[in-house]
């Protein structure tokens, strides 16, 4: 008599069936001084245009402008994979004149979002939990400095323990090869020397095949990532159209791993470590901080001070009513 099969190797498509059927939600943060082509990476990212209704202030509206919080989100369909896609913006960051404490609203932002997530949590309704909380980050640095500047500093030193870090250098075409190379190392440097901790990949499984290691061995040598952001179609370059940037010299090709680090970029967030990021978010760094909350709950004193509300009225033993005061 034949035994019958019990079918346990069927789990992860009964898992991958359920994940398709929910979507995947993931909200990317970008910030950085204005100038350096967010817009246009985030729309070459993903091919989409996301900002089709932003108006450009002028110059002189920039010297009293503040920094502002701004969402937008966008469903993103391919091989019946979606993905809710939120896309956090900081316009205003770094161009006001005094730029003191300007990073104070995203710090706010990031931890209410902790905070909405762990009230949903702690709720009865458990199953819906709308996951608000900052995923990545896209920290974009000037190609025209010698590195990191304080303000930027300043930035992701406030922000490092709250939410994956991904410094990008923006308009990389304005470096040489060689020129970029120094940036990238000098930006390793400082980074180090502030102990500044940004998004680290993790190690690849022995199991993974050579083509996967050596991809993933790539993305690590290219951060911080050098990045070339066009929406445009170029069909002069070549034998076939591509999207990039045409100069008098030449034309830069924006998916072209020579030109700048695009592709990287791009495989990392959306093809390999965009699970990760999310795990990452909510084992590492949410964790850290409803751990704080609780701590803060747990010190001496503070039952004390919970306790100092408007004393209960006395009941009688007998009737459990209220007394009346004489």
């Amino acid at each position: 008599m034949d035994k019958e099969y019990v079918g346990f190797a069927a789990l992860p498509n009964q898992l991958h069936r359920k994940s398709v059927k929910k979507g995947f939600d993931f909200t990317l943060m970008v910030a950085g001084e204005s100038g350096l082509g967010k817009s246009t990476l985030i729309n070459s990212l993903f091919l989409t245009n996301l900002y089709e209704d932003r108006q450009l202030p002028a110059a002189s509206d920039r010297l009293s402008q503040t920094l502002t919080i701004e969402r937008r989100g966008v469903e993103i369909e391919e091989g019946g994979i979606k993905v809710k896609l939120t896309l956090v913006d900081t316009p205003g960051f770094g161009d006001s004149v005094d730029c003191s404490n300007c990073w104070l609203p995203v710090v706010h932002f990031i931890e209410e979002q902790f905070e909405q997530y762990l009230r949903d949590e702690s709720g009865l309704n458990r199953k819906n939990i709308q996951d608000s909380r900052v995923h990545c980050c896209l920290y974009f640095i000037s190609p025209f400095g010698r590195g990191l500047r304080p303000l930027d500093v300043a930035f992701l030193r406030a922000v490092h323990e709250k939410v994956n870090i991904i410094p990008v250098i923006g308009k990389a075409d304005a470096l040489m090869p060689k020129e970029a190379q120094a940036l990238k190392q000098k930006i390793r440097d400082q980074l180090k020397e502030e102990e500044i901790n940004i998004y680290q990949f993790p190690d690849c499984d022995s199991d993974e095949d050579e083509d996967f290691k050596r991809q993933d061995a790539k993305m690590k040598e290219s951060i911080p990532f050098a990045v070339v952001g066009s929406c445009e179609v170029v069909r002069d370059s070549g034998p076939r159209p591509v999207r990039g940037r045409c100069y008098s010299w030449g034309t830069v090709e924006v998916e072209n791993p020579h030109h700048c680090d695009f592709l990287n970029l791009r495989r990392m967030l959306v093809q390999t470590h965009l699970q990760d990021l999310k795990e990452v978010t909510h084992d590492l760094l949410y964790e850290g901080y409803r751990a704080r909350c609780l701590q803060s709950l747990a010190r001496p004193g503070a039952r004390d001070r919970s306790s100092r509300r408007a004393p209960r009225r006395s009941r009688c033993p007998c009737c459990r009513w209220p007394r009346q005061r004489s």
